[in-house]
């Protein structure tokens, strides 16, 4: 699949988030193709879970993003994810040690910084662990603990203990929500402390955070928004969030468009 048929279904999930419902006739309108490819993408995003094919187009099913498992949350914006770790990989310097929590967004920054040398990397995530442990630039310590089974991550007093042990140049981080009022936050409070401690023990933190994380506070608060150096996001439609957190201190970067 092509970059440019992949994003187009990124923005037909992000529709039906919004809306509950696309129709064919004006996703071909939108988009400048044949209704004939647009019924494509929504059979291709229907076989992946999606969505459900209705007359004249598709209906959503309100399957929120805290419900769905590892493997779907991957898919979900990945070429929105993708771009943004092209960006994110700018502020990673060979020779850095880099906390990272669990997050697949952070697994598409260890593709795009596989190319820097000597890298420490300390995680949670055995996903992400194991995405690092490709790379013989990377060093990689997976900090053990209490096991989250379905998202394959660990915390609790183990694992926030042994990360003492350690100081970063960067954390680089995934949340769930992004806000000037709400702060950082996550789904799941069992890895909120963890993070807070990998914030306090690095020099530099930057949030990489698609568009929907952004003006979002859920559950479990990790710090307040002013904790971010940087925020890496491809929100542009939310400039009353985004000069909120710059009045914080947060320095917000887009990746270029062509």
């Amino acid at each position: 699949m092509d970059y440019t048929t992949e994003l187009r279904r990124d923005q037909i999930i992000s529709k039906l988030h919004q809306n509950g419902r696309v129709r064919v006739a004006e996703l071909a309108l939108e988009h400048g193709i044949s209704e004939v490819t647009i019924r494509k993408d929504l059979e291709a995003l229907e076989a992946e879970g999606h969505l459900k094919r209705v007359h004249g187009g598709a209906i959503g099913l309100n399957k929120l993003y805290v419900n769905m498992d590892l493997s779907e949350r991957y898919k979900t914006n990945s070429s929105a994810k993708r771009e943004l770790a092209e960006l994110a990989a700018d502020f990673i310097d060979d020779n850095d040690t880099v906390f990272m929590n669990a997050g697949t967004t952070l697994t598409y920054v260890l593709r795009a910084i596989s190319g820097k040398q000597n890298i420490n990397i300390v995680t949670n995530s055995i996903q992400n662990a194991t995405e690092a442990a490709l790379y013989s630039s990377f060093n990689v310590i997976l900090l053990g603990g209490e096991l989250d089974s379905k998202y394959q991550f660990t915390h609790g007093t183990d694992a926030e203990n042994q990360l003492q042990n350690y100081r970063a140049d960067k954390c680089v981080l995934s949340v769930d929500g992004i806000s000037a009022t709400a702060g950082l936050t996550l789904y799941y409070s069992n890895e909120a402390p963890l993070v807070r401690k990998m914030i306090e023990g690095s020099y530099s933190t930057i949030v990489v955070a698609d568009s929907s994380k952004v003006g979002k506070g859920v559950f479990a608060k990790i710090a307040g928004a002013e904790k971010t150096n940087v925020l890496i996001t491809n929100s542009t439609d939310k400039e009353n969030e985004l000069l909120a957190l710059k009045k914080l201190g947060v320095k917000i970067f887009h990746p270029e468009k062509d």
